[in-house]
């Protein structure tokens, strides 16, 4: 990895290109993201960078992770992430990553939690088929055959169930940055990512790019 930063989605929206082609992006709230803690392989057997975004009050934080920010000389932060990037080493405790990080036409994975859907069906939750819909149908929406009758006599593992849907960690890949703005600490992402507005995310380099 040699870029991460931290984000918050605000919302979508929409730009024009130069071209005139109409373009849906989703508008981040990116860093700046300051420098916590850097890890070394002498001391913790790998580099990598723990970065702090958003300011928290002091009531809100526990007293173990005030004295990580005190040792750090730095005000508390309400989200920690670490990232191993290949350049762990050229950053020093206390460096600010802003949203320039990034440039236009970048290829990024966004990762953050998915809207919460509740409890919900298998035709909702996995796009089953529903039963015939004729007054002598006793199986509109219900889940449908358990498995085999004698053999196995139990049902199968991983059987496709009601239950909660949402709120699990996603990742999207290759998506493209369409606008990064360091003065207003803005990222414009081309398309959707996950989570609802204000979630926080987590945006950096492309595996499959």
């Amino acid at each position: 990895m040699k870029k991460a930063i931290i984000a918050k989605k605000i919302g979508m929206t929409q730009v024009f290109t130069e071209n005139g082609a109409l373009i849906p992006v989703t508008v981040l709230e990116a860093g700046p993201c300051v420098v916590v803690q850097k890890k070394t392989a002498e001391n913790d057997g790998y580099e990598a960078i723990q970065v702090g975004f958003v300011d928290a009050k002091a009531k809100h934080v526990t007293k173990p992770l005030q004295g990580h920010f005190d040792k750090a000389g730095l005000t508390a932060k309400k989200y920690v992430k670490e990232f191993k990037l290949e350049d762990a080493s050229a950053y020093e405790i206390g460096a600010e990553i802003k949203a320039d990080v990034f440039v236009a036409g970048d290829k990024v994975d966004a990762s953050g939690v998915s809207k919460g859907k509740g409890f919900q069906s298998t035709i909702k939750r996995y796009n089953a088929s529903r039963g015939p819909m004729a007054h002598g149908s006793k199986s509109h929406r219900v889940t449908g055959s358990m498995g085999s009758s004698a053999t196995p006599s139990r049902v199968k593992k991983n059987k496709r169930m009601p239950g909660h849907m949402g709120s699990e960690n996603v990742t999207i890949q290759n998506l493209e940055i369409v606008r990064a703005d360091a003065e207003k600490n803005l990222i414009l992402i081309k398309g959707a990512v996950p989570g609802a507005k204000g979630s926080i995310l987590v945006i950096k380099d492309s595996v499959k790019a």
